[in-house]
C-alpha cells in the first residue's frame, strides 16, 4: 500500500520545478518512485538528513530551501490525519523541518495508508521538539494540558534538540492546541499540522488509492 500511494503522488510533481520531500517509511517509497523523474525536475528540498541521503543516493539534486524561490508541492506521510486533513507528524523526529517545508509549499500532499485516518487526533502521541535547556520547564507545562509527557529516549533531532511525546490526549481543536504549545518558552514547534494542513490526502487501502480533500 505504501508503494501504491507513493506512486499515486508522482502526478502531483511539477516538471521542471523543485519538489519538497518528507521523512519516513512512506516518504522513502516516494523517493524511490521520484528517482525515475530526476531528469525532469530541477531538484528536491529534503525535510531531514536521512531524506537528503536517500535522495542523493538516487542521484537527485538536493537544494537548500533558502536557494528555492518556488516550491509547488511537498509530499510527505503522516502519523495521523483527520477528515479536515489536519495531521500529527514527527514520529521520525523531523517535525520542525517538515513544518518549515510545508509552510513554503504551495500544495501539501499527504500520502498514507487507511490506518492513519482518524476521527479525532491524539491516539498517536504528539511530538514536541524542545531546546534541551528548557526540557524540565516544557515537560511541566505540557503536563498541565493533560496527558503524559514522555521524553523520547536516544533521540536527538537534526537541529540538536530533544523530543517530548505527549501521550493520552484527545485533540478536538487542533489549531488552538498547536498555537498554545508553540507559545511555551523552549518549544521549537510541535507535530500538529493544523494551521497549515494538507491540501490533498492520497489514502491507500487494499482496494486502491483514494483521494481525500479537506471537509
Amino acid at each position: 500500500m505504501k508503494q501504491a500511494v507513493a506512486r499515486a503522488a508522482i502526478p502531483h510533481v511539477v516538471e521542471g520545478q523543485v519538489v519538497g520531500v518528507g521523512t519516513g517509511s512512506t516518504a522513502n517509497f516516494f523517493i524511490d518512485e521520484l528517482a525515475s523523474l530526476r531528469q525532469r525536475i530541477s531538484g528536491a528540498v529534503a525535510s531531514s538528513e536521512a531524506t537528503r541521503r536517500r535522495l542523493e543516493a538516487h542521484g537527485i539534486k538536493v537544494l537548500d530551501l533558502n536557494e528555492v524561490s518556488r516550491l509547488p508541492v511537498y509530499v510527505d506521510g503522516a502519523d495521523e490525519i483527520n477528515r479536515s486533513l489536519q495531521m500529527i507528524k514527527g514520529g521520525g523526529g523531523a517535525l520542525t523541518r517538515e513544518k518549515i517545508v510545508a509552510a513554503v509549499a504551495e500544495k501539501v500532499v499527504c500520502i498514507a495508508d487507511q490506518s492513519k485516518l482518524v476521527a479525532v487526533l491524539g491516539r498517536f502521541p504528539l511530538p514536541v521538539e524542545v531546546i534541551p535547556m528548557a526540557l524540565g520547564h516544557v515537560r511541566r507545562e505540557l503536563a498541565r494540558l493533560g496527558g503524559k509527557p514522555v521524553v523520547r529516549e536516544r533521540c536527538i533531532t537534526d537541529n540538536g534538540n530533544l523530543i517530548i511525546d505527549l501521550h493520552g490526549i484527545e485533540i478536538t481543536d487542533a489549531a488552538a492546541l498547536e498555537s498554545r504549545i508553540n507559545q511555551i518558552v523552549g518549544v521549537v514547534t510541535n507535530g500538529l499540522f493544523a494551521r497549515r494542513p494538507a491540501d490533498v490526502c492520497l489514502l491507500a487501502s487494499a482496494s486502491g488509492v483514494q483521494t481525500l480533500l479537506a471537509d
